[in-house]
C-alpha cells in the first residue's frame, strides 16, 4: 500500500492499494484507520453505489464527515475542488482516475464528484453516519471551477442537476479549513 497526497489539494490523499492474487482470485485490503490518522474513526458508516456508465455524481461537500472511495469495479474520473476558507490550497481543483486497487481520501469541505467512465461499483467510507443537513452541493459545471470531466451529457440527479454555483455560496455556506 501506498499513499500519496495530491500536489495540488492539502488534504487529500491517492492511495495504491497492495492486490495480492493467484489463480483462485484477489485479495486487496483497502481501508485502515490508521492509514488517515487525520481523524478519530469513532463513527463509520460503509456505502456502496452503483452506476452504469455516464452518470455523473456531485459535486457535494459536507462540513463534518470526510469520505474515502475506493471502486469495486469499472473505472471512474473523480474531481474535487477546494471550497474550504481559508486553506493553502483553497479554490484549487484535482482530477483522480480511479478503478479497483486505488482508494481517494477527501477531507471535509472539498467539494467531490465523480463520472462513471465504464459501468461502476464504488464503496466509500464515511467518518460520520449519514445526516441530510450535512448534505451539501456546488454545479457539477459551474464555469468558475471549470471541472474537466471531459463529458457532455452526463446522467445526473435531480439535486445534482440543481446544486447552486459556486459565487452563490455565502461565507457561511463554506466551511472552515482546520489544519490537520
Amino acid at each position: 500500500m501506498e499513499i500519496q497526497e495530491s500536489s495540488v489539494i492539502r488534504g487529500v490523499k491517492q492511495v495504491r492499494l497492495e492486490t495480492h492474487g493467484d489463480a483462485r482470485g484477489r485479495f486487496m485490503e483497502t481501508f485502515r484507520k490508521e492509514w488517515f490518522p487525520e481523524r478519530d474513526w469513532g463513527s463509520v458508516q460503509v456505502n456502496l453505489s452503483t452506476s452504469q456508465g455516464g452518470v455523473l455524481r456531485g459535486l457535494h461537500y459536507h462540513f463534518h464527515q470526510i469520505d474515502y472511495w475506493f471502486p469495486v469495479s469499472g473505472r471512474i474520473r473523480a474531481g474535487l475542488f477546494d471550497l474550504r476558507r481559508g486553506s493553502p490550497t483553497e479554490g484549487a481543483k484535482d482530477v483522480f482516475e480511479l478503478e479497483a486497487g486505488t482508494g481517494l481520501f477527501i477531507p471535509v469541505g472539498v467539494a467531490h464528484g465523480y463520472v462513471t467512465l465504464t459501468e461502476s461499483v464504488l464503496a466509500y467510507i464515511v467518518d460520520e453516519y449519514f445526516d441530510g443537513s450535512d448534505e451539501l452541493g456546488v454545479a457539477w459545471n459551474d464555469p468558475a471551477i471549470g471541472m474537466p470531466w471531459q463529458t457532455q451529457d452526463p446522467v445526473l440527479s435531480g439535486r445534482d442537476r440543481n446544486n447552486p454555483s459556486f459565487a452563490s455560496l455565502g461565507e457561511d455556506m463554506r466551511p472552515e479549513y482546520k489544519e490537520p
